[in-house]
């Protein structure tokens, strides 16, 4: 499992280590933290959840995490406050290296920064509606279950694809899946655990027919 915690985007129990802290150059909108240098790639992402507007979200950009390149995750402070109450936070690493590449955040292509936003705030989605006590099995499945992590990012997915963002989630997955550099090893446990561009598209079609 601990190859696992390379590439999982969330992981649920950080959020009990690790807390807000503070960055200059923070935009603050209404119940939305913003840094500067992604205010615009988060203000398109969130323009596609309208659902969100009520909700807050810290968007936070760290020098680097290990274990991935962004995640979502509730504010533990707030986590006894009910949903209604429950404020949430999005991490985000400056840096972000695998296999000995290093991604820099500095260096995504805009689309694909808005679409890697846009699958964060589909989690927030899915745990928004979530009990206290259900977050936190989840945490614990999603750190032990394989099966259990396809499916909370099919539920990513899901939301950002029903909410319109299939083009932005495309752009996501392909630059990564082809991204020259990273190893083969790594864009296989891509594919294993998360949704394929294909299966994006067959969701784009089932959602229009319904």
């Amino acid at each position: 499992m601990r190859k696992l915690k390379l590439f999982i985007p969330i992981t649920l129990f950080t959020f009990m280590l690790t807390d807000s802290n503070s960055y200059p150059n923070i935009l603050y909108q209404e119940n939305k933290q913003i840094p500067v240098e992604i205010y615009d790639e988060v203000k398109k992402a969130l323009s596609f959840y309208p659902e969100l507007e009520n909700i807050t979200i810290d968007f936070e950009i760290r020098d680097t995490q290990r274990k991935s390149f962004m995640k979502a995750q509730p504010k533990f402070r707030t986590l006894l406050k009910g949903r209604r109450n429950r404020a949430y936070k999005i991490l985000i690493s400056k840096r972000f290296t695998v296999d000995g590449l290093t991604l820099a955040l500095k260096d995504l292509p805009k689309d694909v920064l808005v679409g890697w936003i846009g699958h964060e705030l589909g989690h927030i989605m899915d745990y928004k509606e979530r009990s206290t006590l259900n977050l936190l099995f989840f945490g614990i499945k999603y750190l032990i279950s394989g099966p259990f992590i396809r499916k909370a990012e099919y539920l990513a997915d899901y939301h950002a694809v029903a909410n319109g963002m299939a083009d932005y989630i495309l752009k996501t997955k392909h630059f990564i899946l082809n991204h020259s550099e990273l190893s083969d090893g790594y864009k296989e446990r891509i594919k294993r655990f998360y949704v394929s561009p294909d299966r994006i598209l067959l969701l784009v079609n089932e959602l229009q027919t319904n």
